[in-house]
Parts: structure tokens; sequence; C-alpha cells
């Protein structure tokens, strides 16, 4: 409700314009400023220069805005243009998409879990494959976003690789797409069979620890234990 009211609230709106489509109902009489991929650093500039002119601003990120999104840019810039005490700015938690996919899945990360983005345009591939190593190796349930776009395709084969080496090739994975938004489509299957799947940028690929499994064909789950305590 928060995130409504700051929509509602806003006089400027700014945002990737894939996500206007998410936000028609508050979009009307606001002023929209919007652009494509690789253009955050712009985004994020214009909105402070909005918030700078006096305007109520509101930058909008898909699921979280802290998560993968634009919140740190727009603290990254003010700091850089000596505003960083000069503007006021609330940052509105929302739904990540690893929160979505988890609930249409089941409660695959009741235990802890590593969250890593296979997208290589801002990281060192061989950065990302260590943090899949480093996270296999501790057995934490592995969620995966960005895991293959119609440019990477290779990324998740090298991920499967990386598993196989450190957790059971029946380890269970599902694999959600559209978390709680239109066509959503719900997989399980495991490691062995990871690359047998529809994966795409929409996708996000939970990968289930030692003691993670698939209940009744239905519900994939990775217990904390509760049961051996009380």
């Amino acid at each position: 409700m928060r995130a409504i009211d700051a929509l509602k609230e806003a006089q400027v709106i700014v945002t990737y314009k894939n996500y206007l489509k998410y936000i028609e109902q508050f979009s009307k009489n606001r002023e929209i400023f919007s652009s494509g991929m690789m253009k955050e650093v712009e985004r994020a500039s214009k909105a402070i220069d909005f918030a700078n002119e006096g305007k109520r601003v509101a930058v909008v990120s898909t699921g979280d805005a802290g998560i993968y999104g634009m919140a740190g840019l727009v603290l990254e810039l003010l700091e850089k243009r000596g505003l960083i005490d000069k503007l006021q700015v609330e940052i509105v938690p929302g739904v990540s998409a690893i929160n979505a996919a988890a609930a249409v899945a089941g409660a695959p990360i009741m235990h802890d879990f590593a969250v890593i983005s296979l997208s290589d345009l801002l990281t060192d591939w061989d950065v990302i494959k260590k943090r899949v190593e480093m996270a296999a190796l501790g057995d934490f349930v592995i969620a995966l976003y960005n895991p293959k776009s119609s440019k990477r395709v290779s990324n998740i084969s090298d991920v499967q690789q990386i598993l196989l080496k450190h957790k059971s090739k029946s380890t269970p994975i599902a694999i959600v797409k559209n978390a709680l938004r239109d066509n959503q489509q719900l997989v399980f299957t495991d490691i062995e069979n990871l690359l047998n799947n529809d994966i795409d940028m929409l996708s996000i690929v939970i990968i289930g620890n030692s003691q993670s499994q698939i209940i009744n064909k239905k519900y994939f789950i990775t217990p904390r234990g509760y049961h051996k305590k009380y």
C-alpha cells in the first residue's frame, strides 16, 4: 500500500519503458520519463534533476527497488553530486522475484539461501561462477536471476556443471516463469535435467540444498529443522 500511495503522491514517474504497463492506472496526469535498457544512469540522474527542482518523484523498479533495482544507483549519484543530505529519499520495499517465485513453488527458501544473477553485463563471469561454486559448497539453496537470454545461452550450462560437482544430480529445482503475473508457469525438475526445460530472462531458477524435497509432486520445501527440535 505504501508503494501505491507513493505513486499517487508523485508528480513525476521515472522508470524503464517496459514497466509503464504495470503502473498505467497510476501514471495518468503525471510527468513521465522513461528509457530503455542500459539507460539506468540516465534515468537516475533525471530523477535527481526533477527532485532538485522541487518535484516529488517516484523511481519505479519491478520487484524490490533495492534488489537488482534502482535504489542503490540513485543513492550513489546523490552522493556523487553532493545532494545526499539535501534531498529526502524514501525506499519503498516491494516483492522481489525470489519471494514471488518461492511462494509459487511452495517454501523452498525456508533455510539459508543465496541469490545470484547470471547476467555478466555488469559483473565478470568468472566472479559469478565463483559465487555459484561457493554457494554450492556451502549447501545453500540457490536462486538464479537472469538465468538465460537469447544472446547468453551457455551460462546456465556452466552453472549446471558447477552444481554437479558439489550437489547430487537429483537435487530438486523449481523453474518459475512470470511469477505472480499473467502466463505464470511452474516446472519441477532436478540438476541433471535442468537444461531440458524452457528457461529465459523471465524465469527464476531455485536450486535446493541437500535437505530440499518436492512433496506430493506439488510443493517444493526446504525444511528448517523445526520437527527435529520440537
